[in-house]
């Protein structure tokens, strides 16, 4: 294929209306800046065949060997030449006039907790590494359907418990901005893989906060969609009740996250409570004005939950930045009785742990749990089927809290953690300004508001303490109107430059 000029890209993109992205690529040499591209504007690119699927993996196959190695944000890569092997197809495909979706050729890697046929699975253990299945997860299908090519997966927590990606089997995945520092987690690999443009987009799951938690620490959008919105279904699994967690997209911006959310959700007959309304196209949405809108803010309710310095005044910074703008935020409150949250919170928590018991029953197995896999078992031989029916009245209750202050504003919000990142070296803060931490995710309480209410809520950048460690605010918007809640990322991040602050990565420690 001929070498691709920037006048080229220029010529494709101006027909479109699209030209972000473009003022740092010089004459000629396209090919080594293909990683810097939005991954809605290489999708352009690649349908329009100005840039070939091979030229498009070369690139990231280079960034992945040039960065991977410190950041440890993708795991499980399949040989090279067979990834190039599936490039090639890929444009073969496309000079023959067939064209899958928006993912076309487009490299990707899944997050270590979902399965595919042709990439081992170890979820972070080592009980269940080098794990192939036998078919592919619900969403992976769907995004193997719109072209993408899996050159990995993203590393996580084991099984996914904990906001600090370390596990047994990979190792630690390390902060973009600062590698002595955590990732966050659960998807912590694939937040990093964006951050630092190893990935176009992620794939990402969160129970509590693990869309949200690491995109705020790496500086990009993280969105846990309304429950039902990207079903789920494992055979043999709980499709009823079993519902706090989902997987989501992320994306280095707004319009790349949607577009993959699109690709993900939609409803399976085989999943009884997957929404049946279909999300708009992301060319059809459109900004709100913001002087039309209103925000609860809720912060830490009201001095409720320990936080550090410096998290609420970004956050409110970055709020007051936006009534420049018409926006008008001012402080609520749910009436709610908040430690009630937390309490229902463990009981389902440590239910839906279950699953583990058989590991658990094992011997050989339990040895191979990280500890606090094994409390949240032992905690669920607790617990009794009062306690389960306590729990869903409470979750009921706070969802109708919540529903009462949506008839006052828009979107609700708060911080996306309590705290700053920290150390790659501790496994979870023991105290938050001196308050002590009584569980190892007691120091994310912050995020649960969101996934007991099944809400759709978003991860949005507010910029850096004076360490220049990332955070982010999480939005919430009602039950099933995640279009709305999308549209209102759009004009926040049309009137921040947050996510222009790139991390100067690093090859050595």
């Amino acid at each position: 294929m001929k070498e691709i000029t920037r006048r080229d890209v220029i010529k494709t993109f101006s027909s479109i209306g699209l030209l972000s992205g473009l003022t740092n690529i010089a004459q000629g040499q396209l090919s080594s800046e293909i990683t810097h591209f939005s991954a809605s504007e290489l999708s352009i690119m690649i349908r329009s065949q100005k840039v070939s699927c091979e030229e498009v993996m070369r690139a990231y196959l280079t960034k992945i060997a040039k960065y991977n190695p410190i950041y440890n944000a993708i795991v499980s890569i399949p040989d090279e030449d067979l990834l190039i092997g599936q490039a090639k197809a890929a444009d073969i495909e496309l000079s023959k006039g067939s064209y899958r979706g928006w993912m076309h050729g487009m490299p990707h890697a899944i997050k270590d907790l979902a399965y595919s046929t042709d990439l081992p699975t170890s979820e972070g253990s080592p009980i269940f590494a080098g794990t192939y299945a036998s078919a592919d997860d619900l969403f992976v299908s769907r995004l193997r359907a719109a072209g993408a090519i899996f050159v990995g997966k993203t590393n996580v927590p084991e099984f996914g418990y904990g906001s600090q990606t370390y596990n047994p089997v990979f190792g630690p995945t390390r902060n973009a901005y600062n590698p002595s520092l955590t990732a966050g987690g659960s998807s912590g690999g694939a937040a990093v893989g964006l951050a630092t443009q190893m990935l176009p987009v992620a794939d990402g799951s969160d129970m509590m906060g693990s869309l949200r938690n690491p995109a705020a620490y790496n500086n990009v959008i993280g969105f846990r969609p309304s429950q039902g919105r990207v079903p789920s279904y494992y055979v043999n699994s709980d499709s009823f009740y079993q519902q706090l967690s989902t997987d989501g997209a992320m994306g280095r911006n707004v319009e790349d996250m949607m577009r993959l959310l699109s690709i993900m959700s939609g409803p399976d007959n085989r999943v009884p409570l997957s929404l049946k309304d279909p999300l708009p196209n992301y060319d059809d949405l459109k900004a709100p004005n913001l002087r039309d809108l209103k925000i609860g803010w809720m912060g830490d309710y009201n001095g409720y939950l320990p936080t550090e310095k410096g998290v609420l005044q970004l956050c409110e910074t970055a709020l007051n930045d936006l009534e420049d703008e018409g926006l008008r935020t001012e402080f609520c409150m749910p009436k709610f009785e908040m430690q009630r949250l937390w309490q229902a919170w463990l009981t389902l928590r440590h239910w839906s742990c279950l699953w583990a018991k058989k590991y658990y029953d094992d011997p050989n197995t339990r040895k191979l749990l990280k500890p606090e896999l094994i409390w949240e078992v032992e905690g669920a031989f607790n617990i009794n089927g009062h306690q389960l029916h306590e729990a869903g009245k409470i979750r009921t209750s706070w969802y109708e809290s919540l529903l009462a202050l949506f008839n006052n504003y828009d979107f609700l919000a708060l911080p996306s953690a309590q705290i700053f990142p920290f150390s790659i070296d501790s496994h979870w803060p023991k105290s938050i300004n001196g308050v002590k931490m009584d569980t190892y995710h007691r120091w994310m309480e912050v995020v649960i508001g969101g996934t007991l209410a099944g809400l759709p809520v978003i991860n949005l950048p507010v910029g850096f303490d004076a360490q220049g460690r990332p955070m982010g605010i999480q939005f919430m918007g009602r039950m099933g109107e995640d279009a709305k809640l999308i549209e209102f990322a759009m004009a926040y991040e049309a009137s921040t430059d947050h996510l222009n602050r790139r991390p100067n990565l690093q090859r050595s420690l």
